[in-house]
């Protein structure tokens, strides 16, 4: 934090907390601002935690005391926020007392060597948090999200991710012709084709491709791919959930390579 004194905040008109308000209801308004707010204790405490510093820590008024022992040099900038209002800013059924604003990036180039999941069209933003979270745990350090899939950076996506994003190179909005540029293996998954994913000898680094939930991975990106493989499903399913599916082949990757 700076030598500036916190900043005490009690009108609801307030445009900082306007903005607030728009960074926590609007999944992409991110793209406009190039900043995301975090919200709560588990968020925050992950960013610091991979080293990014917040341009603005928030804090309700009651929890300011007993959060300073923390979090006094946690931000450039502090603010205090009546409870209140802080409340007011949450879509969550019990709001956090504390929130990051943290400055995004400039756009990420595609890294073509990375070992990466491919986002094809996931929509579900729990699905997409959960694949973050299973990326970051197998090694998988490079997001990349074909157009039609869910936001990154959205408030749903970073709740589900618990913190996955801050050690992750995210790339969204691509087309499929970029793919062009990997210099990796490109694997697809498929309920009806391809070998057992047991018994597949599985490249790493690779780029996996995970699908859209209903449709499954594109055709554009089925003719590109140099390996299939299927998931056995002895118990009689049709299908898996793509989260279920992602974290068992990057597991399959990671063990892999013991």
């Amino acid at each position: 934090m700076s030598s500036d004194p916190i900043t005490h905040i009690q009108s609801r008109d307030n445009p900082l907390l306007k903005e607030l308000r728009r960074l926590s209801q609007d999944s992409t308004a991110y793209r406009k601002q190039g900043r995301v707010w975090l919200e709560g204790d588990h968020l925050c405490r992950a960013a610091l935690a991979r080293g990014w510093k917040p341009a603005l820590a928030v804090f309700s008024e009651s929890f300011w005391p007993q959060a300073q022992a923390q979090y006094a040099q946690a931000a450039i900038k502090t603010i205090v926020v009546a409870d209140k209002l802080l409340a007011d800013l949450s879509s969550l059924e019990s709001p956090a007392p504390m929130g990051f604003v943290i400055d995004l990036p400039s756009a990420t180039a595609l890294d073509p060597t990375a070992a990466s999941v491919i986002l094809d069209r996931v929509q579900d933003a729990g699905n997409v948090g959960s694949i973050l979270r299973s990326a970051g745990a197998f090694g998988f350090k490079q997001i990349i999200a074909l157009k039609g899939t869910a936001a990154l950076w959205s408030p749903k996506v970073l709740r589900a991710g618990m913190g996955a994003h801050f050690g992750l190179r995210l790339i969204e909005g691509l087309e499929p012709e970029a793919l062009e540029a990997l210099a990796v293996p490109l694997v697809v998954t498929s309920s009806h084709q391809g070998a057992l994913l047991q018994d597949q000898k599985l490249p790493f680094p690779c780029a996996w491709a995970m699908g859209h939930e209903g449709q499954g991975v594109g055709p554009a990106l089925q003719a590109r791919a140099q390996i299939a493989v299927r998931i056995g499903q002895p118990g009689g399913e049709e299908s898996l959930n793509v989260a279920a599916a992602a974290a068992i082949c990057l597991h399959a990757s990671a063990i892999g390579q013991r």
